[in-house]
């Protein structure tokens, strides 16, 4: 009888924990006392107290769980049991609770491991079953065209080796369908195809269908009463789509380039004075054919207003807001205008960041009268701590070294902190030609009175492939060859090699310069050349040079430089016909050149690849004579102005001037001036100038003395600015003067120092392969005998 009462006592209590009842032991107690006869407690009255203590501990056990005598993994394959366990929130000797289990489940999922997970208890042992997700053995793509496997690799998050998951791969389509919808193409499918491996590994595959360019049929605008849709759309970077623009992606819609586009709008009607304007909405509805997108702006223009009161108001302490006055470039009455207002604040930066007040705010507080229709301005300057450089750190460049980055830095570690100076130091680092962009960004440093700079570079390729080519009714084609690399081995050297293969030429040479000799602003380089000219269709002579010339230069100041070099050289001038001009017989023979030479540059162009403000003169000075058989002094000066009158229009203004006389003899042909070509287009190297015409000779003969002029304005074209198009309007002038020929009797010389003159239309562009360029030039002011020439092509490629 007290086994039965017992059992069902137990029964009780486990029925009591599973439905979580809040019944008591006491009152479970007297439950079973009222259910079982008296006469079975009578006979073992101890017996109650016994059951209650039992009562107490099964109680216990039933709501807080067994305790974890062992742990069992079940699945593990690539894991080990340790790794798996370490990620449990339960351990050997643990009360498990649904809680517990739970967290552990969950603990599981979350590392991206296991594919499935369950955990549960088996009498006291916890048993967690696992399987394990796949290892990504290899990443492929199929269908890819118009983006290049590389581009789809940086955009790819999952990798190979890494833990093959849904979630990746889900997160990885949508990232390819972004980039082709970038690039245009919202047509563009992905699918995802997982091949089983053994070993628990797969191989990822993405069978992508890209579909055709989805264009933009159409632009619209709404709302503008002031300007035209022409003017709005040349505002904006998204253009109609077109059959001529395969160079270009403006014409594919892209929702990031339509955001662009109404900021666009918005800078543009604020330069116009349009204060209040905004973009109502940009809507973009497919095609019903679903190839294009009509694109539609709806804008409120508001009111136009001027300039009204222009102050400064200045915070800072000591500082003369006078001083300040000069720079602004916004004017009262004036309409109002964005970009001056940018351009005025940046101005003021700068400045105020010479006298190391770094980090400055200067907010443009405005106030409209919409009355009176203007808007009055005030400059609010709101100091800084005077700042200091901290680190330099440079970023980005897998190949050239830091120190060929850093030593173009106006600013060390420690100066003062200089805003014109940071940005002279990103002007010459992009100046290297080794960078396709070039960042110098300040950041607060480690110190309230520190800056860190970082510097932050887009290598491209240095190495060159060079061609170019000419043509004239009389010569035909002629070409030129060079390679060069001039970031060899990412050390800053500049090693050409070059071959010039014509008609008229044979020219090879080789050279090489350090840029920072011996660690010092010092460059050393030399060239050595051997050159075969055919002079035969403007002077009846073949001429020869072989020799080297060695080179170095240091700078006198920051816009100063000094070039020297010494050449020493055998000229061979042979292959003269019988009908040639007796000046051209009379110097015959293999001669030799020793010179010395000298060159001062001052530079202060804004950038030397693409300079549109600024000037550089040179002055270069040759004396021959210290050894070899030829003796003169030779000098020539050129001046080049940049200036940008208007935005995108570049001008540019070229004066050179030269001279040579010789020491007790006259100058050879070789060594005097010759103009035509590049330096003077429309006519012939050669072209024009002192010539003997005597029995039917037509042979230039140079001049000892030139001078020449050059105005040029480069624009941009219609076609689209990306596509690297630009047009240029020149006019050359120049006059070679006479030399030491003396002609007699009968001989018809001609050396009569006019001017010439030509003018002419140009285009330019900067292909994917190179620089091309095509010129033609007329000839306005010419005599007879000039040897003419229209057309000058040249192009390039890079590698």
């Amino acid at each position: 009888m007290n086994l039965t009462i017992d059992l069902r006592f137990r029964a009780l209590l486990k029925l009591s924990a599973v439905r979580r009842s809040v019944l008591s032991a006491p009152f479970l107690l007297a439950f079973c006392l009222q259910a079982v006869p008296a006469f079975a407690l009578s006979e073992t009255p101890a017996a109650a107290p016994v059951m209650a203590v039992e009562a107490s501990a099964d109680e216990a056990e039933a709501i807080s769980g067994p305790s974890v005598s062992d742990i069992r993994v079940d699945g593990a394959q690539r894991l080990e049991r340790e790794t798996v366990l370490s990620y449990l929130t339960i351990a050997k000797g643990d009360v498990v609770s649904e809680d517990k289990l739970d967290a552990s489940l969950k603990a599981l999922y979350a590392t991206g491991l296991f594919a499935d997970v369950h955990v549960a208890m088996e009498e006291n042992t916890l048993v967690v079953k696992i399987v394990e997700n796949p290892i990504v053995n290899r990443i492929a793509y199929e269908g890819q065209d118009s983006i290049s496997q590389d581009d789809l690799e940086k955009e790819v998050q999952l990798k190979p080796r890494l833990v093959y998951t849904l979630p990746k791969v889900q997160s990885d389509v949508q990232r390819i369908l972004d980039l082709y919808r970038r690039s245009g193409r919202f047509a563009a499918t992905v699918e995802p195809k997982i091949v089983q491996l053994d070993q628990n590994r797969v191989d990822v595959i993405f069978e992508i269908v890209e579909g055709s360019h989805t264009g933009v049929r159409r632009i619209k605008f709404v709302g503008n009463d002031h300007f035209d849709e022409t003017d709005l759309r040349g505002a904006i970077n998204t253009e109609e789509s077109a059959w001529w623009k395969f160079f270009s992606s403006a014409d594919f819609y892209d929702p990031d380039r339509t955001n662009y586009d109404r900021e666009l709008l918005r800078r543009f009607y604020m330069n116009e004075g349009y204060v209040d304007f905004r973009v109502v909405s940009a809507v973009a509805e497919m095609t019903p054919d679903r190839e294009d997108f009509f694109l539609t702006f709806t804008v409120d223009e508001g009111e136009r207003y001027k300039f009204g009161k222009i102050t400064i108001k200045n915070d800072i302490k000591g500082l003369d807001e006078a001083l300040l006055q000069q720079y602004l470039t916004t004017k009262e009455a004036d309409w109002y205008n964005a970009d001056h207002v940018e351009k005025t604040i940046t101005k003021l930066t700068t400045v105020l960041g010479d006298k190391q007040y770094a980090f400055v705010t200067i907010e443009p507080e405005i106030e409209k009268n919409k009355d009176a229709k203007t808007v009055d301005l005030v400059y609010h300057i709101k100091p800084g701590e005077r700042v200091y450089i901290g680190r330099i750190d440079v970023s980005g460049n897998t190949r050239t070294l830091d120190k060929i980055i850093r030593r173009e830095m106006q600013v060390a570690e420690g100066d003062p902190f200089s805003v014109s100076k940071v940005k002279r130091s990103e002007q010459k680092i992009r100046d290297l030609g080794f960078f396709e962009d070039v960042k110098v960004m300040p950041e607060p440093g480690a110190q309230p009175d520190r800056s860190d700079l970082k510097v932050e570079v887009k290598e491209k390729s240095t190495g060159e492939i060079s061609m170019g080519a000419g043509f004239s009714s009389t010569d035909g084609p002629l070409g030129d060859f060079s390679i060069r690399e001039r970031n060899f081995l990412g050390k800053g050297q500049d090693v050409r090699l070059g071959a010039t293969i014509s008609g008229v030429t044979k020219q090879f040479d080789f050279s090489f310069t350090e840029p920072y000799f011996l660690d010092r602003d010092l460059s050393a380089g030399a060239d050595i050349f051997h050159v075969r000219s055919d002079e035969q269709r403007q002077s009846a002579y073949d001429e020869t040079n072989t020799g080297f010339t060695l080179r170095m230069g240091y700078p006198l100041s920051e816009q100063l430089r000094q070039n020297l070099s010494y050449t020493l050289r055998q000229d061979k001038i042979s292959n003269v016909s019988s009908t040639a001009s007796r000046f051209i017989r009379d110097q015959v023979g293999t001669s030799v050149t020793s010179m010395v030479s000298q060159e001062l540059v001052y530079d202060e162009r804004d950038s030397k690849i693409e300079p549109t403000e600024g000037f550089v003169t040179k002055l270069k000075t040759d004396v021959a004579g210290a050894g070899g058989n030829r003796q003169y002094v030779r000098a020539k000066l050129t001046g080049v102005q940049y200036y940008t009158p208007v935005e995108k229009i570049t001008l540019s203004a070229t004066g050179e001037v030269g001279v040579i006389e010789g020491f007790n003899q006259d100058v050879h042909i070789n060594d005097r001036f010759f103009l035509g070509g590049d330096t003077l287009r429309g006519f012939a190297y050669g072209g024009i100038g002192p010539r003997d015409l005597t029995n039917g000779a037509d042979d230039a003969l140079g001049g000892n003395r030139f001078a020449r002029g050059s105005l040029e304005m480069s624009f941009p074209t219609f076609m689209p600015e990306d596509l690297g198009f630009k047009g240029h309007l020149f006019g050359d002038v120049g006059v070679l003067g006479k030399n030491d020929e003396k002609a007699s009797a009968g001989e018809l010389f001609m050396s009569d120092e006019k001017i010439r003159g030509s003018i002419g239309l140009g285009v330019s562009w900067q292909s994917p392969f190179g620089l091309v360029r095509l010129d033609y030039a007329q000839p306005v002011l010419k005599q007879s005998y000039d040897d003419i020439e229209h057309i000058h092509f040249s192009f390039g490629t890079r590698f």
